[in-house]
């Protein structure tokens, strides 16, 4: 008997660590599925390769499901209908994990197509890692199970936005102007939102919408701006619609205070530092002079890429996948995804969380102005002598924002 007893133990112990393990060593491709080519193509370039270099950074023993990611780039050229071909083209060659992040309006389309297609194919279900689309209305009344956002949403931002502009008295006179679509609009929308309860005197002097990526010459925009007399920007453009919106407030030497939310995504510094010091403050979760490991693998990358590291969601993407595959013992996606949902781990920001109810992340934000780099703030940005550098921090709970998600789970 008790030689029984000993061997049925040893049986379980050894089933138990098989299990454990039972993924270590396999393979787990993520489609990256956002422009490649257009006007965005140098912002997805950098975001593919961030994907890539901390999906291999953090591959095999370097996570716990000890597992290999692998990152393969899908071009939807900025389009939703673009982005439902290839997330066809990307689950016919057998991939079970998506990432987007280039536009709400390619996410609430990949987000709607991965539903469908996981209730219609039952034991092929793919996982959506929403990297940087910030439209709420995914995490509210679009939610999807499967759908999860690693970036702080527009409600979020602007919580912290209008928190710290509440304490510039300077700001008396704001204009928006955003791109044209559920992103630009979203921007404007809670912008007055929060101003209207944290600074009711701060007038909106004007505001523009403009067509995404199709605007050539601001000069227009920059002119209205300044006969509104507003003495600071809002906007929420991103990738060449902000690059070119700053060479004509350069052109134009139109020097009012701007907040936005992207100012460090590719090309945009290098235009910023051309129009000489310029006060430019950026909300968003992240800033350019982390110490530590995330300080790191900034080095690293411009170091192999000669290019910034900004999106650090990819960090927070690969390492909740890593977590949540070993607390699933699986790379299932029907497993990952409830491991996934409410999981609380180590981000780049410290105490990270994936809010169970709605599937977005819970995290802290910083405010960061652009400045010369200093003994303090030593990280270059765009090679261009200025950098972001950190001026507050909003913790997870001050940025949270509550959800109208009523989540169908399988």
């Amino acid at each position: 008997m008790q030689f029984t007893v000993k061997h049925v133990v040893a049986a379980s112990m050894l089933v138990a660590s098989f299990g454990a393990m039972a993924q270590k060593g396999e393979t787990v491709k993520i489609a990256f599925i956002d422009p490649l080519s257009g006007p965005f193509a140098n912002v997805g370039q950098n975001q593919l390769k961030s994907w890539q270099f901390v999906a291999e950074a953090k591959s095999g023993a370097k996570n716990p499901a000890g597992v290999k990611f692998e990152v393969v780039g899908f071009d939807n050229k900025g389009s939703p209908q673009e982005s439902l071909n290839a997330l066809k083209a990307a689950i016919d060659q057998g991939f079970r994990y998506v990432t987007q992040g280039n536009g709400s309006g390619a996410a609430a389309a990949i987000s709607d197509a991965v539903s469908k297609h996981n209730a219609r194919n039952p034991g092929k279900e793919v996982i959506f890692l929403n990297y940087a689309a910030v439209d709420p209305a995914l995490t509210n009344e679009r939610c999807s199970f499967w759908h999860f956002r690693l970036d702080a949403d527009t409600s979020m931002k602007m919580e912290a936005l209008t928190s710290f502009i509440k304490d510039q008295p300077k700001v008396t006179s704001v204009y928006l102007l955003n791109q044209n679509y559920a992103h630009g609009q979203q921007v404007a929308t809670y912008f007055k939102e929060g101003l209207a309860r944290k600074r009711p005197d701060v007038k909106i002097a004007g505001e523009d919408l403009h067509p995404l990526g199709q605007v050539k010459d601001f000069s227009p925009y920059v002119a209205k701006i300044k006969q509104s007399g507003a003495n600071a920007i809002v906007t929420g453009n991103w990738g060449a619609d902000l690059t070119l919106f700053v060479k004509a407030l350069n052109d134009a030497g139109l020097k009012i205070p701007m907040y936005a939310y992207y100012p460090g995504v590719t090309g945009t510094p290098t235009a910023l530092a051309q129009g000489g010091d310029s006060e430019v403050y950026q909300i968003a979760y992240n800033h350019s002079n982390y110490t530590g490991e995330l300080g790191q693998l900034s080095a690293d990358f411009k170091k192999k890429f000669n290019d910034d590291y900004y999106s650090y969601a990819t960090y927070n993407g690969v390492v909740m996948l890593g977590e949540a595959m070993a607390k699933a013992k699986s790379t299932e996606p029907a497993k990952v995804a409830p491991a996934m949902s409410g999981l609380s781990f180590k981000g780049f920001n410290g105490d990270s969380t994936m809010r169970k109810t709605d599937h977005q992340m819970q995290q802290g934000v910083w405010i960061s102005k652009w400045q010369k780099v200093d003994a303090k703030n030593t990280y270059s940005v765009e090679n261009t002598g200025y950098t972001f550098a950190p001026v507050k921090y909003i913790e997870a709970y001050v940025a949270s924002t509550p959800t109208s998600c009523d989540m169908k789970r399988p």
